[in-house]
Order: C-alpha cells, then structure tokens, then sequence
C-alpha cells in the first residue's frame, strides 16, 4: 500500500512538471496547432514577428469537433520580458499597441472568432459566437504560450476589445496577472437605459442644445439634404436595405449624430453648423455621423458584433420621443432599434444576468484591473465600476472621449497607471 501512495505520488509530480516545463520559442511555434505560420516584419519595438492561423475548436466543449482558424499575432521582444495579449473585438492587424511598448513586452494579438480571417465555415451557426467560447480561445492561446515567457502576463483592448478583456478575466480570472482594458462598457441590455440618462447630462448645458438644435435643423431640411446623402451612397456604393431605405438611414444617421459627437470629441462645440449652405451641413453631419454605418456594405463587417449586442453583451438605443414629427421615417420599434444590423432568421432572446454577474465579479472577486475612461465619451455611462475594491484601479480623463490612452491622460493620473503596472508587471515602464 505504502508502495502504491509513492507510486501514486511520484505520477502527479511528474505530470506536475510536464504541465510546468519550460519551451523555446523555436519549440512551441514547431508544436502549435496552426494552419499557417510564417514571418512577418517587426518594427523596432520587436525583434521577431510571426502572423499565425491557429487552429481553434468551434465549440470548446467538444474540442474532438469541427475547427476553425483563428488569427493571431505574435511580436518577440525576449523570454523574460512581460506579454501583453490584446483579444481584438473585431479583426486584427499589425502595428503597435500602447501597453506592449510601454512596458517593452512582448505581443500577441488576437482576432476575436467569427470576424475576418478567423470565421468558421459558413454551416456553423451563430450559437458559438459567445463570451465564453471566446475567452477560452484566449484561455488557449495564453496556455499554449506560458511555457515560452518568464515574465508576467497581463491583457488588453480597446472598446469591445477591452470588454473581451472583462469577459476572459471573469470566467478565467488566474490566467494573467494585470487587465487593463480601455473605454470598454459593461451593458446591461440591448438598449442600455444608462446612455439616455448619460446624454442628458454630459458636457455643458450649451454644447447639448446645440447638437440638438443641429440635429433638428439636418431634420428640418430633410429635402434639401437628401439628395446630397443620396449622391454620397451612390459615390461610395452603398445601399440601404436592412435598415429600411435610404430615407430611415438618413434619419438614423440624424440620430446618431448625437452620441458620435461625444463620443470622439474631435470637433469643438462651437464648430457646429447651425447656419450655412446645405452642402456645409452635410458635410458636417456625414463627418461625424457616418451612414456607412446603417449601409449594407458596413453591416456585412459588423453583423457578428450585433449578434453579440443582442444576446449577451449591449448596445445602446436612440430618444427617438424629443424629435416628435420631424422624424417621418425611422421608427422606434418593439424590438431593439439595431436588430436590423444582427444576423437575420435568429431568434434573439438577451442574457439580462451576464453583464450583471461580470459586474459583481469586477465588485467582489477582480483584481489588477486598471480601468480607463473618458468623461465625456457615451460608453463611460455603462463603464465597469469596481466600487470598493482597491485591488483595482480606475481612471477618468476629464474632457476625455473614446480616444482616451494612458498617454493622453493628465500627468498625475499618468503617472498613478505607470506606477501600479510597473508594481503589478514586476516591470519598469517607459516614460
């Protein structure tokens, strides 16, 4: 008996270290799982650089299943240095990532399933296009990849991509060591009540009137403007069907004025045309509110996004009420108003209780979260909000917007992200 507990023993440790050995880069990229690999140029920041097709189950929870080729990034800085993963929202590209250079780590960017380059094949339906497949596509990828770096690892994106960073650390919350994601909301429905509240207060009295009195007058001169919103779809070869016409897309991009104005803040307030040719108020309303966006040419890339919008992850609606009359063609519906941009034929029914437990989760459980924001940007009305616990840190940039980095934040609060990363990173930073 004795005999048999040594025995017994002795297969744990050894399995034990197996799970822990150590591999040279050279060895994991000749052992992965991949499609395709093959070099890539590395800017400077970098001293290697490989684009691979890794292959993924489709449905994590019959790995033996159908597979399909995620995207993925890899920049080599050094074995001992941190790695950053950055889970895209969408597709992936190449080029530098804010955290990575920082904190001189190595890269690995990853393209989110179902977008670009790492769709399944089109008989697979919508069902796998979750938060959790998702981040255990991560949870894999940083698995496969531990036994190569000595550094600590930490994770991050950008806006959806920063909420694939919340989604991943809640369901594996041991698999890094620091989360940063940037903009990134946390929604509690497919229309997010909190944004209308938001609206109604963000920046000055004065700025809000006059996106409103804007948006009222682009509505007024509907016939003089139309055509010119006509010319440019016709210019750029976009077409209207999902959402109803040209005339609907025209009014959704009315509506949409208003949350895109804030959330980028590139145009000053008193910049707004309330005065002027048509061809002047068009071209600022196509400036900032973009009809590219309900064409059908722009829901081909995005549908997969809105499928998640409308099932588990949010999105936000329109006050369609405070424009009364002057809207003659959109319509608000029963259904959530971006339905029409989700895959059509599904049935649609919303996890009210995800957002709300990942929310508890960043209250009670998360920890090394750092948590960025802008003031003035609409996706900080449904921002992740830690509230008492300081094993996570968040920052608002005063007057910031959706382009809010740790680099554009005022210096004491820069200096506060630079000092908790290098704490939690175990690495110095650059300034």
């Amino acid at each position: 008996m004795k005999l048999q507990i040594l025995f017994i023993a002795f297969v744990v440790l050894m399995a034990a270290g197996c799970a822990n050995k150590t591999m040279t880069l050279e060895e994991r990229l000749a052992t992965l799982p991949a499609d395709t690999l093959f070099r890539i140029e590395a800017d400077s920041v970098f001293s290697e650089a490989w684009e691979i097709r890794l292959l993924q189950p489709v449905d994590h929870r019959n790995p033996d299943g159908p597979t399909f080729t995620q995207q993925v990034f890899l920049y080599y800085a050094g074995t001992d240095r941190p790695v950053v993963v950055e889970t895209e929202g969408y597709g992936a590209r190449g080029g530098r990532n804010e955290l990575a250079s920082l904190m001189q780590a190595n890269l690995i960017r990853i393209e989110h399933r179902y977008f670009e380059e790492s769709k399944p094949d089109s008989t697979v339906g919508w069902e796998y296009l979750n938060t959790w497949q998702a981040a255990t596509d991560h949870h894999r990828i940083i698995d496969l990849f531990k036994p190569v770096f000595t550094g600590k690892w930490a994770t991050t994106g950008i806006s959806k991509g920063g909420q694939t960073v919340m989604f991943h650390r809640f369901y594996y919350p041991d698999d890094v060591d620091v989360s940063v994601p940037y903009v990134a909301p946390l929604n509690f429905g497919p229309e997010d009540e909190r944004m209308f509240t938001f609206l109604e207060q963000v920046g000055s009295e004065e700025c809000r009137d006059r996106v409103f009195r804007f948006q009222k007058l682009v509505l007024e001169k509907f016939d003089n403007l139309f055509p010119l919103f006509q010319k440019q779809a016709e210019e750029r070869g976009w077409t209207f069907n999902r959402v109803g016409g040209p005339e609907v897309a025209y009014e959704m991009t009315v509506l949409e004025y208003e949350f895109a104005f804030w959330q980028w803040g590139t145009i000053p307030c008193d910049s707004i045309p309330l005065e002027g040719s048509d061809e002047k108020l068009f071209r600022h309303l196509a400036a900032v509110g973009d009809a590219r966006y309900f064409a059908d040419q722009g829901l081909a890339y995005f549908e997969p996004f809105f499928y998640q919008a409308m099932t588990e992850i949010g999105y936000y609606g329109y006050d369609f009420e405070k424009f009364g009359d002057l809207l003659k063609h959109a319509r608000n519906g029963e259904m959530p108003e971006f339905i029409f941009s989700a895959p059509q034929g599904e049935k649609y029914v919303y996890n009210y209780d995800f957002g709300k437990e990942v929310s508890e989760f960043i209250r009670t459980d998360a920890e090394n979260f750092i948590f960025l924001y802008g003031e003035y940007d609409p996706w900080s009305a449904s921002a992740a909000d830690p509230g008492e616990n300081d094993r996570c840190l968040k920052v608002v940039r005063k007057g910031g917007s959706h382009g809010t980095r740790i680099m554009n934040l005022d210096e004491d609060q820069k200096q506060v992200v630079l000092t908790t990363l290098e704490e939690w990173l175990d690495s110095p930073a650059g300034r």
